[in-house]
């Protein structure tokens, strides 16, 4: 049973399964990383579902649509250290391609929400 709105949101729950899947994929990497690009892949996958949940409990459409802005970029943070992290040699490329599709298809759908938001601020 959700107790608050956002859980009711697909998107939050796919966000949720992208750092599930983020803290599965960085318990491979080198001990070396672990303050490192474990630490910032960790963080920057927690921010996404984070910021979609602190945006649907804004009162303004204008500060919901802010902190959807906030989840996209931050998806775009671990795409970008995904692909970082693949030319390191720390995950394979069928790994990669996963995450890769599951960012693409999260994106899609934070975008969708942030225009149904920003839909209705128009006059």
């Amino acid at each position: 049973m959700a107790a608050f709105s956002f859980e009711k949101l697909h998107v939050w729950k796919e966000a949720c399964e992208l750092s599930k899947r983020v803290y599965i994929l960085t318990d491979s990497f080198p001990t070396k990383e672990k303050y490192g690009l474990i630490s910032q892949l960790r963080r920057s996958s927690v921010s996404v579902s984070s910021n979609i949940a602190e945006g649907s409990a804004r009162r303004s459409k204008r500060d919901q649509a802010r902190f959807y802005e906030y989840a996209y970029s931050s998806l775009m943070e671990v795409y970008s250290q995904v692909k970082l992290s693949h030319e390191l040699g720390y995950m394979h490329s069928h790994s990669l391609h996963n995450m890769s599709a599951f960012c693409q298809k999260l994106a899609k759908h934070i975008n969708l929400l942030h225009d149904s938001t920003t839909r209705l601020n128009e006059p």
